[in-house]
């Protein structure tokens, strides 16, 4: 890829301004991602998610219209063990409730899809995307349409025997959401500042700091699929130790990692202390070479994020605190990637 010289940079910032009505596309599709991990927070806590037992991509966009039709969509949810082992008895009103949190998520995803595929096509037909950005779009596109197809796929998980999906579907679930996040933040802030796409090198730390991040929520994507964090509720102590016992009960030795829900907090909490340890190292040795505004950004929302969590588990992860924790985690993640992203551009182009 050819680099851009400083001087070429800092005499031509007009350069950029034909890609900036796509930047700013692509930063209100972030945005709407976003949203919708939020909102999926909001209905895993609400345990909202297996409301709605059929997948129908096109159709699905409209609910159920009066008595009759609420009654035929309540009588489908009868049939599967979520009610059938947990919630036997659950009025109509009481399904209406939950089956509405699970629409509105799902309605977010189409709605998603649309605002990211029609302006996409304009842009297209006007040649107004930036220079090689068309692979790009067409593989957000793409990603967008598995993330789908994998929520499906999580939501199958909890429709059989065990009235709860999948953990491991979940965080897989989880996972992707902010791949394409992070895919989408990274293009709309390499278009704002440089007018193409920017190469994921040169970050240093804050590369190393961002997937850390990344990880770190992934973590707490199992703790969320476990219901980890609804036992030892107690800081800094876990279970009356430093180390609790029981880490290594599960056999063999390494599902320990992903199924033992004392395990899967005990790494969570590991996880938060070693993302302040490094975001402090990242703020300090980029000192004066990376923006002010987000070192500094950084270390606030890394500390308020480590607040809120502990927190939240000291009141067993009510849904108002739980949700508030799962915004903070896409707060943090966002800080750290365009701290990588203002690194990588100063690292290649020497600004």
């Amino acid at each position: 890829m050819t680099v851009a010289s400083p001087s070429v940079v800092a005499r031509h910032p007009a350069a950029t301004d034909p890609a900036r009505p796509v930047a700013i596309w692509l930063f209100a599709v972030a945005g709407l991602i976003a949203l919708m991990v939020v909102i999926g927070g909001l209905t895993r806590l609400t345990e909202s998610g297996l409301s709605i037992v059929e997948w129908k991509p096109v159709t699905g966009v409209i609910p159920p219209i009066g008595e009759a039709q609420w009654a035929a969509e309540f009588d489908k949810y009868k049939q599967f063990p979520e009610y059938q082992k947990i919630n036997s008895g659950m009025t109509l009103d009481g399904f209406k409730s939950i089956f509405w949190l699970e629409y509105i998520h799902r309605l977010l995803g189409r709605l998603i899809g649309v605002v990211f595929f029609l302006p996409m096509v304009w842009f297209w037909l006007r040649r107004q995307v930036p220079a090689g950005m068309k692979p790009h779009l067409v593989a957000m596109f793409i990603l967008g349409g598995s993330q789908g197809a994998l929520g499906w796929f999580m939501v199958e998980s909890g429709l059989v025997d065990r009235p709860d999906v999948s953990h491991l579907r979940l965080t897989a679930h989880l996972g992707l959401a902010l791949l394409i996040f992070v895919y989408i933040l990274w293009s709309a802030l390499s278009l704002v500042r440089r007018g193409r796409m920017l190469a994921l090198r040169g970050g240093g730390i804050a590369a190393i700091l961002a997937c850390l991040v990344f990880l770190q929520i992934l973590s707490g994507g199992l703790v969320a699929g476990l219901d980890a964090g609804q036992g030892y509720n107690t800081w800094p102590l876990m279970d009356g130790a430093i180390i609790p016992q029981g880490l290594l009960s599960m056999a063999p030795a390494l599902v320990n990692v992903i199924d033992n829900a004392m395990t899967v907090q005990f790494q969570h909490r590991m996880g938060a202390y070693l993302v302040a340890i490094l975001a402090v190292c990242t703020a300090l040795l980029l000192k004066g070479r990376a923006a002010t505004g987000l070192r500094h950004g950084l270390l606030t929302v890394v500390a308020l994020q480590i607040a809120l969590g502990i927190t939240t588990l000291l009141h067993h992860v009510p849904v108002s605190l739980g949700v508030m924790h799962q915004a903070g985690a896409v707060l943090v993640l966002s800080v750290a990637v365009a701290l990588f992203h203002d690194r990588a551009l100063r690292a290649q182009t020497g600004i």
